[in-house]
C-alpha cells in the first residue's frame, strides 16, 4: 500500500490528512504585506540605474554597479547602507558612493565606488562617513579594500564639511596602510585634495581613456601660468604610467584594468598577518625545459644587452609574471609570480634599458615595490645585472643620492626572505643595495659568468693603471693591446664572483639550469623565517 493513502473499512481510498489552511481553498494564500516606503525605495534604486547606464554608457563607461559585477565573483556582492544619505520620501535614491564587500576568487574584499551619476560622484558628509564606516569594518576583519574613484571632488555645495570628509578618509587609509592591502581604480576625473587618496593606496590603476588625476587642472594651470594643456596631457593614464609613476598600471579598458586588480589580489593576503594563499603546482616537462632555456639567454659579450623578462620567465611558475609600473623606469622590472604555487616578489636589473643601471626613477619603483611585499609577507627574488647607479648631473640634481637611499632602506628594513642571484654584473654601490647579503639578504647565488667589483674592468684599468698606459703611449707601444691585456687579467684575478664566495657573500655559484631549484629550495629553508623586533622604537625616518 502507497504510504501517502489509507485505507477505509469500505475499501475506497482517501488523501492522508494534511494541515489545512485557514481560509477558505477557493483563495490566495496571504501574502506578507509590502510597506510603501520599502516598494518606493526599489522603484528609487531601478530608476537611478538606468538613469547611470544613459549618463555612463554616453562616455564610453561603465555605471558603478556594472563595475562592482566586474570586480566580484558572480552573485557575491553584498552593500551596506544601500540608502544612507538619500531622501526614499522625497524621491533620492541614496549618496553618491556604493559600500559592501564581495568575493574575488572566493576571497572576501571591501570596496566602496563612486558613482559619477549622482551629483557627479561628488564627496558629501554622507559619503564619508559610508567610506570611513566600510574601511572601519575592513580593518576590524582584516581584509582587503578596493576604491573605485570616479568624482567630481569634495561637494562645493557642503563646504568645509565635505572637505573634513577627505581628511577623515586619508587617516583612516594611513591607518589601514600596511595591514591590509589597498587598491585604487582611476576610472574618471579625480582632482584636487581627492587624489591624495588614491595616492595613499598600495597601487594605482588607470585606464588610457577617462581616467585622469591631478591636484590642479587645467583651467587653473592656465590660469596661474598662462600654460595651455589638456586633461590627459596634464594628468591622463599615460602620463601617469610612463612619466610620473604615480600609476601602477595602465588598462586598455575597464573591464581590463578591474581584471587587473582581481590578479593582483590573487597574489596577495587578506592582510598583514596572514600568509598568501598557496596555489596547486606539479613541476613538469615545461619546467625543466625552461630551466635549460636560462642557460642560453644572456650573451657571452658582457656589453651585449637582453631581456630579463626571458630569464624571469623561465624561472616562475608557467612563465606567469605580473608586472607593476611595467611603463615607468624600464630600468628595473618588478612584479608578482610564484614559485612551486606560492608568491613571490621579484625584482630584476633590465639591461635593455640604460644597461640595467639605478637611476632616481628606477630606485623609488625598487624600493616601493620591497615594502609592499615586506608589509605583506612576499619573499623577495632579486635577479641582479647592474653596472651601477646612472651617471650625470641631472641625476645628481634629481636627489640620486637621497632618492637612491630608499632602496638600501627598504633592502635593510625588510624580514620577509630574501634570495637574490647574481646573473651578470654587479658593480659597486648598486652591488650592495640590489639585495646583497651584508644589507640583509638571506641567501645569495651567482653564475659562474657574474662580475662583482667595486668598478668594471675597464673603468678599473683606467683608474688603476693610468701612468702604465700613459707610459706605453710615450714610448709608442700599442697601448689598446696593453689595455686589454690588462682587463683580461683584472676580470681574471678581480671581477669574477670568486672573492665575494670566498667571503661568504655568495653562498653557491650555480649553473644557470639550476636557478629555479637553488630558489625555490632557499625558500623552502626559510619558509618558517620571523619577523623580529630589533629595537625599542616607534618607526624609521626613511628618506623620502
Amino acid at each position: 500500500m502507497r504510504q501517502d493513502t489509507l485505507q477505509e473499512p469500505t475499501g475506497t481510498k482517501v488523501a492522508a490528512s494534511v494541515p489545512k489552511p485557514a481560509t477558505a481553498a477557493h483563495e490566495p494564500p496571504t501574502r506578507q504585506p509590502v510597506r510603501q516606503a520599502i516598494a518606493q525605495a526599489a522603484s528609487l534604486a531601478k530608476a537611478a540605474e538606468e538613469r547611470a547606464r544613459d549618463r555612463q554608457h554616453a562616455k564610453g563607461k561603465h555605471t558603478a554597479r556594472e563595475r562592482l559585477d566586474l570586480l566580484f565573483d558572480s552573485d557575491s556582492f553584498e552593500e551596506i547602507g544601500r540608502f544612507a544619505g538619500g531622501d526614499i520620501a522625497g524621491g533620492k535614491a541614496g549618496s553618491a558612493v556604493i559600500t559592501g564587500f564581495g568575493l574575488v576568487y572566493g576571497r572576501k574584499v571591501a570596496v566602496y565606488a563612486q558613482d559619477f551619476s549622482v551629483r557627479g560622484g561628488t564627496l558629501g558628509q554622507a559619503e564619508g562617513r559610508k567610506i570611513c564606516r566600510l574601511m572601519d569594518l575592513a580593518m576590524e576583519i582584516g581584509v582587503p579594500i578596493v576604491a573605485l574613484i570616479d568624482s567630481g571632488g569634495a561637494r562645493i555645495q557642503e563646504g568645509v564639511a565635505a572637505l573634513t570628509q577627505y581628511g577623515h578618509i586619508f587617516r583612516k587609509t594611513c591607518q589601514a596602510s600596511g595591514f591590509v592591502p589597498q587598491i585604487s581604480l582611476i576610472l574618471g576625473p579625480c582632482a584636487g585634495g581627492a587624489v591624495y587618496c588614491p595616492a595613499l593606496t598600495d597601487l594605482i590603476i588607470m585606464t588610457r581613456e577617462n581616467s585622469n588625476m591631478f591636484v590642479t587642472g587645467p583651467d587653473v594651470v592656465k590660469a596661474a601660468t598662462g600654460e595651455v594643456i589638456s586633461m590627459d596631457e596634464l594628468g591622463g593614464g599615460q602620463v601617469h604610467a610612463s612619466t610620473s609613476g604615480v600609476a601602477h598600471y595602465l588598462g586598455a579598458d575597464e573591464a581590463d584594468a578591474i581584471d587587473y586588480a582581481r590578479t593582483v589580489l590573487a597574489y596577495l593576503p587578506a592582510n598583514a598577518n596572514e600568509s598568501a594563499p598557496v596555489y596547486a603546482y606539479a613541476s613538469g616537462h615545461a619546467e625543466r625545459q625552461a630551466a635549460k632555456r636560462l642557460a642560453t639567454i644572456i650573451p657571452e659579450n658582457d656589453r651585449q644587452p637582453y631581456d630579463v623578462l626571458d630569464v624571469i620567465r623561465a624561472l616562475v611558475d608557467y612563465g606567469e609574471f605580473v608586472q607593476v609600473q611595467e611603463l615607468f623606469a624600464p630600468s628595473a622590472v618588478v612584479g608578482f609570480a610564484c614559485l612551486e604555487g606560492h608568491p613571490v616578489g621579484l625584482v630584476a636589473n633590465q639591461p635593455l634599458v640604460n644597461a640595467g643601471s639605478l637611476d632616481v626613477d628606477s630606485s623609488e619603483k625598487v624600493a616601493r615595490f620591497v615594502r609592499l611585499c615586506d608589509a605583506f609577507n612576499l619573499p623577495v627574488i632579486t635577479l641582479v645585472d647592474t653596472p651601477g647607479y646612472k651617471p650625470g648631473a641631472d641625476q645628481e640634481h634629481a636627489g640620486i643620492i637621497r632618492r637612491g637611499a630608499k632602496v638600501i632602506y627598504a633592502y635593510a628594513n625588510a624580514q620577509v626572505p630574501l634570495v637574490t642571484v647574481v646573473l651578470r654584473k654587479a658593480f659597486g654601490g648598486s652591488y650592495i643595495v640590489m639585495g646583497s647579503k651584508s644589507i640583509g639578504a638571506d641567501m645569495n647565488f651567482a653564475w659562474p659568468s657574474s662580475q662583482i667589483a667595486v668598478l668594471g674592468a675597464q673603468g678599473a684599468v683606467n683608474i688603476i693603471h693610468r701612468r702604465d698606459l700613459q707610459k706605453a703611449k710615450e714610448s709608442g707601444e700599442d697601448v689598446e693591446a696593453l689595455r686589454a691585456q690588462l682587463v683580461a687579467d683584472y676580470e681574471v684575478t678581480t671581477v669574477n664572483a670568486n672573492l665575494s664566495q670566498e667571503m661568504g657573500e655568495i653562498d653557491a655559484m650555480i649553473d644557470p639550469e639550476q636557478t629555479r631549484e637553488a630558489v625555490a629550495g632557499a625558500l623552502r629553508t626559510l619558509a618558517f623565517k620571523r619577523r623580529q623586533r630589533l629595537v625599542d622604537k616607534h618607526h624609521g625616518n626613511q628618506p623620502l
